[in-house]
């Protein structure tokens, strides 16, 4: 006779039979929880669709030309997708509450009604009334649109047999549980069954379906990670809801590039697509302030302009701090240790503050250099000159290694009017695409130091 319990990991979904304190598979600490057991009975598998059973089909067959992708017009969205929403997939964002989740879902809904198709926006959070307030604030208004407060699952694959909508967007999956089940809504199992009858459905009758998810204090989807396995796209919302700028960036597509980005500005309309990022980033700059480095950095296949940050003081505390907003705090550590040893700047008694201007997050490795040079600028209290901007990464042995992309790095730099580039200088003799703007090859970060402070 099986069990009538399980525990499950609320991180990672992993099951036992009985309570861990530590989850052997995501070795999270006190993330198990009990909930009634699954049985794997036939009636339990799938939620019914009045849909004909598909058969089998020879690869050599399978037409590929057929599938067209949905445009938004919301240009900036459509690139992050790879050229717009792919029919039958099931796409999952997430983001802080408050950053614009709902009001971007309910502004690709409008777009996609006005090309006389119709929507369903499940919502299970916000009333219909909550809803069309919203969408009256942000001037939209489109007869396609359908709105349906319910939360049970049954209900819902119902509605959808009975209007046939042609885009399902579900806010948020949390709140979605089935009759099915005995557990709770929210709860692992629940949010497991709820995707994954969600994914059946957009499979099935091939329809793009949207999921709006929760995220933890820690900044991940709330749920299983299961669940990122299961959809096709995972979009993460980034930045300050308390800014004006939202930086929505793709971390799984089956369908296009990962880790390209779009950024949107809140206004009273809704979000804006913002084309220019390089400007937005860089407006309000202080000029010959000592710590700020401009970096040339790629997000996919995209190129714009940042600036780096660092505050180098004295620590009074007896243990230095080290403290970083926008890039690994590893990282940082790694490039203090590079530049004490190698360098020989004493920076064991320092406070170093490290700051990405904008609320971005990067992990772009070219970042290296400009990480550093800011920390020795802040330390030596000397400015780099305005119009220089600089990339690479920094070996263990202070080499500068070379960094991909190089072309499009230095064609944003020149496009927003700087003189100098300073770059590996592998990446300087492999330029094909040459611009009138000077390019200073180095080898290591002190020939970087000896260049801008000689």
């Amino acid at each position: 006779m099986k069990d009538k319990f399980h525990y499950y990991c609320n991180s990672c979904g992993h099951s036992s039979s009985k309570w861990l304190g530590k989850c052997p598979d995501c070795n999270a600490w006190s993330s198990f929880v009990e909930e009634p057991f699954i049985e794997d009975s036939t009636e339990k598998r799938y939620v019914t669709l009045k849909s004909n059973p598909s058969k089998p089909k020879n690869l050599m067959e399978v037409d590929v030309n057929k599938i067209d992708r949905w445009i938004t017009h919301i240009d900036e969205f459509d690139q992050l997708l790879g050229g717009g929403i792919m029919p039958g997939s099931l796409s999952l964002i997430g983001g802080d509450p408050g950053i614009g989740k709902s009001t971007l879902m309910l502004q690709i809904a409008a777009a996609i009604a006005n090309q006389n198709k119709k929507i369903l926006y499940i919502s299970g959070e916000e009333s219909e009334e909550q809803l069309k307030h919203r969408a009256e604030r942000i001037s939209l208004h489109s007869e396609n649109i359908f709105l349906y407060n319910e939360t049970c699952l049954e209900n819902i694959c119902n509605e959808i047999d009975a209007l046939k909508p042609q885009m399902l967007i579900v806010d948020s999956i949390q709140t979605i549980y089935s009759n099915k089940l005995e557990s709770a809504p929210a709860s692992v199992s629940q949010i497991k069954w709820a995707a994954g009858q969600l994914l059946y459905i957009a499979k099935k009758i091939n329809i793009p379906i949207f999921l709006i998810g929760h995220i933890t204090k820690e900044g991940f989807i709330a749920g299983p990670k299961l669940l990122e396995h299961i959809v096709d796209t995972v979009l993460y919302f980034e930045g300050d809801k308390f800014q004006l700028y939202r930086i929505l960036r793709v971390v799984k597509n089956r369908f296009g590039p990962i880790n390209e980005i779009c950024i949107f500005e809140m206004t009273s309309t809704g979000l804006t697509s913002i084309k220019n990022a390089s400007e937005i980033f860089l407006s309000g700059r202080v000029s010959k302030s000592p710590g700020s480095v401009i970096l040339p950095c790629m997000e996919g296949s995209r190129a714009f302009l940042l600036e780096i940050q660092a505050l180098v003081s004295p620590s009074y505390y007896g243990n230095s701090r080290r403290m970083a907003l926008g890039i690994d705090l590893n990282r940082l550590h790694m490039l203090v240790a590079v530049l004490e040893k190698k360098m020989e700047y004493h920076l064991g008694t320092q406070d170093i503050f490290v700051n990405v201007v904008g609320g971005i997050n990067i992990i772009d490795p070219a970042a290296d250099l400009a990480i550093a040079i800011a920390i020795i600028s802040s330390y030596i209290n000397k400015h780099v000159a305005e119009k220089v901007t600089l990339f690479g990464e920094v070996g263990l042995t202070g080499e500068i290694r070379a960094v991909q992309q190089a072309d499009a790095r230095i064609k944003e730099a020149y496009n927003l009017g700087f003189d100098v580039c300073v770059l590996p200088v592998i990446n300087k003799n492999t330029i094909t695409n040459k611009k009138p703007i000077s390019l200073i090859g180095i080898e290591n970060v002190k020939g970087g130091i000896d260049f801008l402070w000689q």
